[in-house]
């Protein structure tokens, strides 16, 4: 990549600090980008600064969108007695995607994870409290994965909610044995989570 022109390798160098792109993946967009026509080129790029500059966080619920509040917080028809915590917006579009849920959402922004340095007040700790302060919502749905940083986040929320806001219910999406999956193929952590979370049937 040494031997590459000065603006190609500027285009490269920026592309491959971007997760999950190395610098030959990096090196295929940028010259992709070359063989475009101009204007498509320019087009592409006019998207990128767009993408900064026209979309804001939504003030309700801390998700993207090009206005505040999103569709979703302004949508008369959402349950505005349950809140789902998600812990980023690529989450809430997987949620989305179902076509079940039709509470409202908050995106914390990440979990706590003290290894990496992220701890209560990196994330959207206290638009929670602003919005459970409301009394409009009686649950509160914990979405926010599986893994060990997860459940310390999980774990933290619930005491917040249990210490601050008792008369909020928190619940989690529950945890175990995928469909069409078979018992003898279960590692250990998924066997223990579904028979913690078993269900009458």
């Amino acid at each position: 990549m040494q031997n590459l022109p000065g603006p190609l390798k500027d285009v490269v160098d920026q592309l491959s600090s971007l997760p999950g792109i190395g610098p030959k993946s990096a090196l295929r967009i940028a010259l992709t980008l070359l063989k475009m026509p101009g204007e498509k080129a320019r087009g592409v790029g006019q998207s990128i600064v767009d993408l900064r500059e026209r979309l804001c966080l939504c003030d309700d619920c801390a998700c993207l969108a090009e206005s505040s509040p999103c569709s979703i917080c302004a949508d008369p028809s959402r349950e505005s007695v349950q809140l789902c915590l998600v812990p980023e917006w690529d989450a809430l579009l997987a949620m989305e995607e179902m076509g079940i849920y039709r509470g409202k959402y908050l995106v914390l922004g990440g979990l706590l994870s003290p290894l990496d340095g992220v701890e209560p007040g990196h994330l959207e700790v206290d638009r929670l409290r602003r919005r459970l302060s409301t009394g409009e919502i009686s649950e509160l749905i914990l979405a926010l994965g599986a893994t060990l940083d997860a459940e310390a986040t999980a774990s933290y929320v619930k005491n917040l909610v249990e210490s601050e806001f008792p008369e909020v219910s928190v619940s989690r999406l529950a945890q175990g044995i995928p469909i069409g999956a078979e018992v003898k193929f279960m590692d250990k952590e998924t066997l223990k989570q579904s028979l913690v979370h078993r269900q009458k049937v």
